[in-house]
């Protein structure tokens, strides 16, 4: 979530070295950082089931599943994101400490207040890295998972699941329900009807 604006032109070099030792978590948009809230327990609760599933799958396959901390560069635009989960699996990756450039998966957490940035500015931002295979929006308020998936054609297709259907992502052939995903998380009496 954007808080904050520093007004004046940082270079990436700069905002990395700043990053390493800032308490506050910032993305890099050309130049300007922004900085990020924190997360609900539903964003939260999600992530860790995300992650524990995803750790699980790729244990010993030469991939990497990263949440949080990790940022995404997509140099070709000058952006670092801070993603909720990314999956990489290409060994290019292993040279970067604080940022990864070849992610497969990215996946983002849903809040009121990032919907809109995450379905268009970041996705269209991350459309630029060429080894995205897939985009995965997962609401925190309702069962609703949206899967999007680069064709062969290079074209960005929907998969959606809602309650009680199997979430497959293919870009590491991972499956789980999608009651794993919500395990522990609390809905309110709207938001289930």
């Amino acid at each position: 979530m954007v808080t904050s604006k520093q007004e004046y032109y940082i270079s990436p070099e700069e905002y990395l070295e700043g990053e390493k030792v800032s308490q506050v978590k910032h993305e890099y948009i050309d130049g300007q950082v922004y900085a990020m809230a924190g997360a609900s327990d539903a964003h939260v609760t999600i992530s860790v089931n995300l992650l524990t599933l995803l750790r699980n799958h790729i244990r010993s396959t030469g991939c990497r599943v990263y949440a949080l901390d990790m940022k995404a560069r997509i140099e070709i635009i000058n952006r670092y994101y801070y993603p909720d989960i990314m999956v990489t699996c290409d060994t290019r990756d292993r040279e970067f400490e604080y940022y990864k450039c070849h992610p497969c998966l990215i996946v983002e957490v849903l809040s009121d207040s990032t919907e809109a940035i995450d379905r268009g500015k970041k996705f269209a931002d991350y459309r630029h890295l060429e080894s995205l295979r897939e985009y995965v929006l997962i609401a925190q308020d309702t069962m609703s998972v949206e899967c999007f998936r680069r064709n062969d054609e290079g074209r960005w297709v929907l998969y959606p699941y809602e309650k009680d259907e199997e979430v497959h992502l293919a870009s590491i052939d991972f499956r789980c329900s999608i009651a794993a995903l919500y395990e522990d998380v609390s809905f309110s009496v709207e938001a289930d009807s």
